[in-house]
């Protein structure tokens, strides 16, 4: 078991977060847990790469000290896999809003989805989804987007790396794809999706690596309560 020494003096927990928690309760969790047991007044946790509450995946959590390495493990690769929706959009590009236009699919066949993939490899332009945490001018943008208030984001420039289908069964299609830091798999579908034309939600999501660390070796919350037992 790990000690209570050990977590002030700096520990990575790579954490499998579950669907529907936030990357800041994963936090505030684990946080009370180690106080909890050691009865701490106070230690410093925090995450390496927010996921969306929709997103599972592997969530870097730092402890103690290491808190002041969190930034060497932001900037590394992440992988992904998950599943587009074809046909449909919403505000927040993923389910966490209600459809808010349709489209035909009938035009998509494998051939425009393979051609169309090529085109979002390599360095590309890329625009947030206003249901972001993204701060602009004080406030997170997904605030801002909830008052029903008209925010002008900018592009970014991001890195794709890999794109790669992994199942076609239209109106879905399962993909996997490595990025760099910054990148927004919402907006990537978002943006597949006007590029076939059909619209596109994102509606599963999975982190499976970030930089050397993957998901395989990550562990559920119940059982990191366990390993404090």
């Amino acid at each position: 078991m790990t000690t209570k020494e050990e977590y002030l003096s700096g520990k990575l927990l790579l954490i499998d977060k579950p669907l529907n928690w936030t990357s800041f309760q994963v936090v505030n969790k684990i946080r009370w847990l180690i106080r909890n047991k050691f009865s701490l007044k106070k230690i410093k946790v925090g995450h390496a790469g927010t996921l969306d509450p929709l997103a599972t995946g592997l969530l870097i959590i730092c402890t103690g000290k290491m808190t002041k390495e969190i930034s060497k493990f932001q900037i590394q690769t992440k992988k992904y896999t998950g599943t587009f929706l074809l046909g449909t959009t919403t505000p927040s590009y993923d389910l966490e809003t209600e459809p808010n236009k349709t489209f035909p699919v009938d035009h998509v066949t494998e051939d425009l989805i393979t051609k169309s993939v090529q085109k979002f490899i390599g360095k590309i332009k890329q625009k947030p989804p206003i249901f972001s945490a993204i701060k602009k001018n004080g406030k997170r943008l997904y605030e801002s987007a909830r008052r029903g208030e008209d925010v002008i984001i900018e592009d970014r420039e991001i890195e794709i790396f890999s794109f790669n289908i992994l199942k076609i069964d239209i109106p879905n299609i399962d993909f996997e794809v490595e990025c760099s830091k910054g990148t927004y798999i919402r907006s990537l579908a978002n943006d597949f999706g006007e590029e076939l034309s059909s619209g596109a939600t994102l509606t599963k999501l999975k982190r499976t690596k970030i930089g050397k660390y993957s998901v395989d070796k990550s562990i559920s919350i119940d059982k990191f309560i366990n390993s404090l037992n």
